[in-house]
């Protein structure tokens, strides 16, 4: 049996991607209409990531799960109704915005902070985990950031499976091209994960689970701090939903040949 583990999980809220997103120019900068009556859900990398991070604190006792979370307190206080009867977590909040537009270096600074505050969190002991990509913010960068904010240096990305020893060294499977895997070892932590799909489906809710999460999750939102976090150097001169384009063309006795010949001049032009 291992020692206790110190998961750190970054994810915050994104859109419902079943909702129509449409982009448009606040007097904040660019944003999605009707941004603020959007329903959210946590973004589904770092989902993944929450899950795999609780069951490797189940088969380790005394081992967890930290939450950080950057988003606007109120959504966060409605999505945590849901995902705190999915799996026990402590929860860190930082009340900022949380958009597709805001800067990813300037959310990677607000969740190092974040992290550095915990107490009794020991960083050189911890692994942190997070989404290989984002809903959101796909920059595809934060979580190496926050990594190496917090001085860590050994980094595994779209990560599907790892395996903990009880000398604290780990192997993951990260995704490469052609649908394979490269193999990595480390001898020990600290090391940051960002997770893919990984292995595990969503845990069904559980109200006791979200009862006894929701003790320490209220007051976690109570003294949020607040951060502004802009879209740093970028200047948007505007942000519209790309224009659909359909040519309809109705033809018969075509042989495939011709019609393969015909999409490629189309393409063309």
């Amino acid at each position: 049996m291992g020692k206790p583990l110190n998961i750190i999980v970054c994810g915050s809220l994104v859109p419902d991607p079943l909702q129509t997103l449409e982009p448009v120019t606040t007097p904040q900068g660019p944003g999605l209409k009707n941004e603020q009556m959007l329903p959210s859900v946590l973004d589904p990398w770092a989902a993944c990531a929450l899950y795999e991070a609780a069951a490797l604190a189940k088969a380790r006792a005394g081992s967890k799960v930290t939450l950080v979370s950057v988003g606007p307190k109120a959504k966060l206080q409605q999505l945590m109704m849901t995902v705190a009867q999915k799996a026990p977590f402590q929860l860190v909040a930082v009340n900022a915005p949380a958009g597709g537009f805001t800067d990813a270096m300037e959310t990677a600074a607000a969740l190092a902070k974040a992290i550095k505050s915990t107490p009794g969190l020991d960083i050189s002991t911890a692994l942190l985990f997070g989404g290989c990509a984002s809903a959101s913010r796909d920059a595809g960068v934060t979580l190496q950031f926050v990594a190496e904010m917090l001085g860590i240096s050994e980094m595994f990305n779209a990560v599907d499976s790892i395996k903990l020893e009880e000398d604290d060294s780990f192997t993951v499977l990260e995704r490469v091209e052609g649908g394979q895997y490269l193999s990595s070892t480390c001898k020990g932590l600290p090391a940051a994960i960002g997770w893919a799909t990984g292995s595990l489906p969503e845990p069904p809710n559980n109200p006791q689970t979200g009862m006894m999460n929701m003790r320490g999750i209220m007051p976690a939102l109570m003294k949020a701090p607040a951060v502004d976090i802009g879209t740093g150097g970028i200047s948007y001169v505007s942000v519209e939903v790309p224009a659909a384009r359909r040519d309809t063309v109705v033809k018969k006795d075509m042989s495939v040949d011709a019609i393969a010949a015909e999409i490629v001049e189309w393409m063309k032009g």
